[in-house]
């Protein structure tokens, strides 16, 4: 891992030693997940963003039997309307 230096007002610093007190690992696992959690966040911000912009017009729609030629699987056998009554 790499150290960072990072300079943070009274204010901040004693609110932040009271949740994970500087003498434990406890602060540098904190600041570490509010940073993953502050990008992770930006990023989906980002990402909606993104799609605000430029929306998708295309009709969204599955189609089975394309997913089955691309994985190589046999395609599966179709149940006749009169087998499924029986259920």
């Amino acid at each position: 891992m790499v150290q960072v230096l990072v300079q943070l007002d009274e204010e901040t610093l004693r609110r932040l030693e009271e949740v994970a007190p500087g003498r434990s690992r406890k602060r540098s696992e904190f600041i570490r997940q509010a940073l993953q959690r502050a990008l992770a966040e930006e990023q989906e911000r980002r990402t909606a963003e993104a799609y605000r912009r430029q929306p998708d017009d295309e009709p969204a729609y599955f189609e089975p039997s394309a997913w089955q030629q691309a994985s190589g699987a046999p395609p599966r056998p179709r149940r006749s309307a009169r087998a499924s009554k029986r259920r």
